[in-house]
């Protein structure tokens, strides 16, 4: 009888030695950076220069007694994002992607030419609070500025790496800190903060209402909802390993858990800088009696004399930071609503010649933004009709997409249920709210 062959450690009595558990891996604040993504972006484009602008303004006008507002958006703005992100990864295609499919054409063409306007003049309004954000540090033209920052931020986007144009992305949320840093040298009164912040305090005037229709229409935008979707879609289709959760769906509720984990972090320092603004502005300007602040360059100029040159180069600093970040997400977003409704190949990932028509339409976008500064047209007249189509589009495209993550045609298995559904619907009631209290201060 042929005797077993044995290996070293199995010999007869022998027993073998305890496996051992791998070493953890120490903790490490870049790994966790390294996990989030969409999400973070998204939530750190919401705060573009003309989003600073708007929370200076409410700062500068309201003091601190309009800060609640942020604390009340963020549920809601968190809801309606982790919806956006749901559909892009169980559908493998974004919102506009979604509704050609399902919707007609009539209403895609509709939501999609609103979107492409208001994301377009918001890069114009963007570009120009940059360049003068750069001119009030280094001097100079501000047109060369606007060229200089609309021709990169589209180059980047045609002809960076995927990989490393959204580890860029990433790395910009760090220039949003730069409130932080002008927030700790503005001279708070905490006391008046924290109640501002925890009890909510409503005036019913003409202005404090317009406010608060602004911080909705900056805070809960439509183009943050395809740019999540899209970028979720996309990651998907880059990784080989991942296919749509509608095929696929083994690993669906770790995708959903990182999608909520992600979101809620990328909301989350999106309302904690909108918050600082808030509080910088409340501290400087509104204490100073300074309630005329109507840019974000203006702000960060008129700190100056109120919270010296520091606080003033920082907050300059953050402007063109948050802009190089922002310009990207909104041209992106709207070449992702009209390349994914067109059924085109679209993506960042995807070389110039694969997806001309695409990249085509991002820098139309961002020329026709670089052009709007040449013109007659006031940035502040541009940025107020952009947040008046941004508020009137939101509400119809938060509607559908409620609607359309509740249908099993679209979302199979994974229709939005419970909690997050419902939080998503009174994020649309809030929106419908304030655009009719919009409607009715101008009716008055």
């Amino acid at each position: 009888m042929t005797k077993a062959v044995r290996g070293p450690n199995k010999e007869a009595g022998q027993r073998a030695p305890p496996v051992k558990d791998a070493p953890s891996k120490p903790f490490r604040l870049r790994d966790v950076f390294k996990t989030l993504g969409p999400g973070l972006i998204t939530g750190a484009a919401d705060d573009d220069p003309s989003g600073i602008g708007t929370y200076s303004q409410t700062g500068a006008q309201l003091g601190y007694a309009a800060s609640w507002t942020m604390v009340l958006t963020f549920p809601l703005m968190a809801a309606i994002q982790e919806i956006s992100a749901r559909v892009g990864r169980v559908t493998g295609n974004g919102i506009a992607g979604n509704v050609c499919r399902h919707y007609p054409a009539s209403l895609l063409n509709g939501i999609v030419s609103l979107l492409f306007i208001a994301n377009t003049i918001n890069v114009a309004a963007d570009l120009g609070a940059m360049a003068d954000a750069f001119k009030l540090l280094f001097g100079g033209p501000a047109f060369a500025y606007v060229l200089l920052f609309g021709v990169t931020s589209v180059v980047a986007q045609i002809f960076l790496d995927y990989a490393r144009y959204v580890a860029v992305l990433k790395w910009l949320t760090l220039s949003l800190f730069a409130y932080v840093g002008a927030l700790a040298v503005a001279h708070v009164s905490w006391g008046e903060a924290l109640a501002g912040l925890l009890i909510p305090r409503v005036e019913f005037s003409a202005s404090f209402l317009t406010t608060v229709v602004a911080i909705l229409g900056t805070t809960i935008s439509p183009y943050l909802f395809f740019w999540q979707a899209s970028q979720e879609a996309e990651d998907q289709r880059v990784d080989s390993g991942k296919r749509p959760l509608i095929d696929r769906h083994h690993g669906a509720q770790k995708e959903f858990n990182r999608i909520r984990a992600d979101t809620i972090v990328g909301m989350a320092f999106s309302s904690l800088i909108a918050i600082a603004i808030i509080l910088t502005a409340a501290a400087t300007f509104h204490a100073a009696g300074k309630t005329d602040i109507e840019t974000s360059a203006q702000a960060a100029e008129a700190l100056r004399p109120i919270a010296g040159r520091f606080a003033e180069v920082i907050f300059a600093l953050g402007i063109v930071g948050t802009g190089l970040l922002a310009i990207p997400v909104l041209a992106g977003s709207a070449a992702y609503a009209v390349g994914e409704g067109r059924r085109w190949p679209v993506g960042l990932a995807r070389k110039p010649k694969e997806a001309a028509a695409f990249y085509a339409v991002l820098a139309l976008s961002a020329a026709i933004g670089i052009l709007l500064n040449f013109t007659p047209v006031e940035p502040i007249q541009a940025l107020y009709w952009s947040a008046v189509i941004n508020g009137v589009l939101a509400v119809p495209v938060m509607v559908l997409l409620m609607a359309m993550v509740h249908r099993r045609d679209v979302m199979g298995r994974f229709v939005v249920t419970g909690t997050l559904y419902w939080l998503g619907w009174l994020a649309t009631a809030v929106m419908a709210v304030g655009v009719a209290a919009m409607a009715i201060a101008w009716l008055l």
